[in-house]
């Protein structure tokens, strides 16, 4: 049985989500992960997971281990006994490793759906959604939930931290370019550093927050009324706000320079930051085909081109 999950990225919102304030995302169907399950020859679960190097029986890993506990939360929601099955999964990426793509939350949800598939007791959205979050909190810590949104149902979120995420339609498609500064970036880390600054100066910090949380609101209706050419400055603000909030890099800044240069209407980076990603807004593919050069000029160790429709 196999399952597939696609990549996401954050256009507005986040660390700020952490904090109570709203995020919007949508999904990256250009990479995924595919989670296939078969019937072992010999005892146990067998997890092979080539990208990151891991091979083992699960009763051979970490209790914490982000895949293997997901696996024992399928077998415990759906009641049926782990030393009961004889398995081999198998998990293939065309994701990059912390890189704000959603590397971990896409292996949690095409696993889920693969294994609960394969022992025929098929879970809902909001089963899949909620067993994804838990394995979160162990790759970042304190996650916002919005990853595993997002890649779970695969529609655009407006998302708030602690409700459920809402799904929208885009009334225009639009174009955005994925730069990877080939850097990479536990969001894990960058999430706590941002808490360890927000304890110090909570008034601050909390009014950094609050002027993120009107950019995805207003990004959310530009993007419903098919007016994504709006989306260019609401970027520009939010990434001198994540600046100031020390999760940018030289490295992230010089791909958004570039393609600031290339003439992308705005570009910021995406995710927990120090590293990963970056996005850039294109007018149209041909115009992103500039830009994503200008990103590889730049120092850019790859870059995307996906439309979000």
């Amino acid at each position: 049985m196999k399952a597939t999950a696609p990549g996401k990225i954050i256009l507005f919102g986040e660390h700020a989500v952490v904090y109570g304030r709203p995020a919007l995302a949508v999904p990256v169907t250009q990479v995924y992960v595919e989670a296939e399950i078969r019937n072992a020859t010999q005892g146990g679960v067998w997890i092979h997971a080539p990208n990151i190097d891991l091979h083992a029986e699960i009763s051979a890993l970490p209790k914490d281990h982000p895949i293997g506990s997901v696996i024992c939360g399928v077998f415990e929601m759906i009641e049926v006994p782990l030393d009961s099955q004889t398995l081999e999964v198998e998990i293939r990426s065309t994701i990059p490793v912390a890189s704000g793509l959603g590397s971990g939350a896409a292996v949690s949800v095409a696993l889920i759906r693969a294994l609960s598939a394969h022992l025929e007791r098929r879970l809902s959205d909001e089963q899949i959604n909620t067993l994804a979050y838990e394995s979160e909190k162990l790759y970042h810590g304190t996650p916002s939930g919005i990853d595993n949104t997002v890649i779970t149902y695969s529609k655009p979120v407006y998302f708030v931290k602690g409700a459920n995420g809402q799904t929208f339609s885009v009334g225009k498609p639009f174009t955005l370019v994925i730069g990877d500064t080939g850097v990479s970036a536990p969001t894990k880390q960058s999430v706590a550093d941002v808490r360890r600054l927000w304890l110090r100066d909570t008034t601050h910090f909390e009014n950094i927050f609050n002027e993120i949380a009107q950019l995805p609101i207003i990004a959310r209706r530009s993007i419903e009324s098919g007016k994504p050419e709006m989306l260019g400055d609401l970027m520009n603000e939010n990434h001198a706000m994540l600046q100031e909030m020390t999760v940018s890099s030289p490295e992230l800044d010089a791909l958004i320079n570039a393609a600031r240069g290339a003439g992308a209407a705005g570009a910021k980076l995406s995710g927990g930051g120090r590293g990963g990603n970056m996005i850039a807004l294109a007018e149209d593919s041909a115009h992103a085909e500039k830009i994503a050069a200008a990103i590889l000029s730049a120092g850019g160790k790859k870059a995307l081109i996906t439309e979000v429709k």
